[in-house]
């Protein structure tokens, strides 16, 4: 059984979706060399800033328009969600639907995922893809894939009136640094998709009523990411085992976020003269900016307003002070040295737990 109709989301994503700012054929072709070049350049700023030297073997870089973007992501969700739905089914194969109320189901979900999906794909600047297919033997890449959306970043610097080198370089750095959190630690791609795994399957719901939650779920993201309603389904599917596991999640989502912002600042500063202006600008957009992260953690329950990723920053600035840039590095070592929820609102309890020496 299949929770959505994967080819139909793609179709009527990409059949929804706008194509972007109008640019000459030549524009075009130059930007997507642009971002690529500079995506290499905000390598080295991160390396620098973080002292983390993974330049071999990293994610690669791709630069896509709006339907590749869709298209990838309909992929994304599928080779999270379908393993999932079928092990829902074996433990609870008492409760598995019709095939005709499976198909409609599903069809129905598909059509709202795209109509979703069509609005997110106009305003994701990049992302790093950690859910994608798999490698093959001879592709010695890191998992993974860093992806920018180049009518996006176009149409965002155009509408927030900003040199476009400078804005391209600071989209970069933060994608970048997501990117080289998974290189400097290879043990964190699949803990992620373990912690997933574990949190969807940790639910008590039967297929169908899951497959209700589903729709009932990208139902109102539509209206929460038109701005709408602020809806949350943490409540709603939690069971005493995924509060625990979403400690974990919020956690490392926190890090991620907040080290990437702090990443970003701490290079752009020296290397961005009009960054002041850019992340003034962006803040005002930054809600909408973050649209598909923030779709992607409301339907797997762990909703992250932006309170969490200034709670995830300010972890980041708290560790920096106390023990440096090498200290914090010690949260790519392995998964027990991850901070938990509560560890990112109380940066000391960390510190204390993990034995992180003076900075020098």
């Amino acid at each position: 059984m299949q929770l959505v109709d994967w080819s139909l989301a793609a179709a009527t994503g990409t059949r929804l979706v706008p194509p972007g700012p109008k640019i000459a054929l030549a524009e075009a072709v130059a930007t997507v060399e642009d971002l690529r070049r500079t995506a290499d350049v905000a390598d080295e700023h991160v390396a620098r800033i973080t002292g983390l030297d993974v330049a071999t073997g990293s994610a690669r870089t791709v630069v896509v328009d709006r339907p590749d973007w869709i298209r990838a992501n309909v992929e994304s969700f599928q080779l999270l969600a379908d393993p999932i739905i079928e092990s829902l089914l074996e433990k609870r194969s008492v409760n598995a639907p019709s095939a005709l109320a499976a198909t409609i189901g599903s069809r129905a979900a598909g059509v709202e995922v795209g109509v979703l999906l069509s609005y997110l794909g106009t305003r994701v600047l990049g992302q790093f893809e950690l859910l994608g297919p798999p490698k093959s033997a001879a592709d010695d890449a890191a998992p993974g894939r860093l992806t920018l959306v180049a009518p996006n970043i176009v149409a965002a610097e155009r509408a927030l009136g900003v040199d476009p080198q400078d804005f391209r370089l600071w989209v970069c750095l933060h994608e970048v640094t997501h990117r080289t959190q998974f290189a400097a630690a290879p043990w964190l791609h699949g803990h992620v998709q373990d912690l997933l795994r574990e949190f969807l399957l940790a639910s008590d719901l039967d297929a169908m009523a899951l497959l209700g939650r589903f729709k009932q779920a990208v139902s109102g993201l539509t209206s929460s990411a038109a701005g709408r309603s602020d809806l949350s389904l943490v409540e709603m599917i939690q069971t005493p085992e995924q509060r625990k596991i979403l400690d974990r999640l919020t956690g490392l989502m926190s890090l991620l976020e907040g080290h990437a912002d702090v990443v970003m600042d701490l290079a752009g500063a020296g290397v961005i003269p009009s960054v002041g202006t850019i992340r003034e600008r962006f803040n005002q957009r930054r809600q909408d900016a973050r649209s598909f992260q923030r779709f992607m953690r409301r339907l797997l329950g762990v909703e992250m307003k932006m309170k969490q990723y200034a709670e995830g920053a300010e972890f980041v600035r708290a560790v920096l002070a106390d023990v440096g840039m090498a200290g914090l590095n010690l949260v790519w070592e392995s998964p027990d040295r991850l901070p938990t929820g509560a560890e990112i609102r109380a940066p000391q309890q960390w510190l204390a737990r993990v034995g992180a020496p003076p900075a020098a």
